[in-house]
């Protein structure tokens, strides 16, 4: 799909702040119409540039002090399998196949001791994936890709 500068100003409007920025303050920052917003995000989502809509969750706020990652190694002829198996491992929040090395599956867990941390390595193993490291995840940052239209949805021209 080819995104142009308004589509582009809605994804980065969407990253930064999906939840509480009405469409006619989008509007107002890409120069268009809340119409033409609220039609391009219907188009965003059907073409499924826009999968979705998810909150950040402070995990250690909400009870689960471990965040870890998991770093599995799976054959490639099964790796979408497993990595989708993967999902259904109970505190399993993310996982992200890698399409090269042998460490080709990435999975983000939560937990509240290190007794959950062993039983999903454990869960993981028997499903058919290497646990080959784990990694206590002490903050996770993330932004919108700058890319996406910074410059028209601040005002800013190209």
């Amino acid at each position: 799909m080819d995104l142009d500068d308004i589509d582009k100003g809605i994804l980065f409007l969407l990253q930064r702040d999906a939840r509480d920025l009405t469409i006619q303050e989008m509007a107002e920052h890409v120069d268009v119409s809340a119409s033409t917003v609220r039609n391009r995000i219907e188009r965003l989502e059907s073409e499924g540039v826009v999968r979705g809509y998810q909150p950040i969750v402070d995990y250690d706020r909400a009870g689960f002090q471990l965040y870890v990652q998991i770093i599995c190694s799976a054959p490639n002829p099964q790796r979408e399998e497993l990595a989708e198996a993967a999902l259904d491992v109970g505190g399993v929040i993310a996982v992200r196949e890698v399409l090269n090395g042998q460490e080709n599956i990435q999975i983000e867990a939560v937990g509240t001791t290190s007794d959950d941390v062993a039983r999903i390595t454990d869960e993981l193993t028997r499903i058919g994936l290497d646990v080959v490291n784990t990694k206590i995840i002490k903050e996770s940052y993330t932004q919108p890709f700058n890319h996406f239209g910074s410059g028209i949805a601040d005002g800013d021209e190209g």
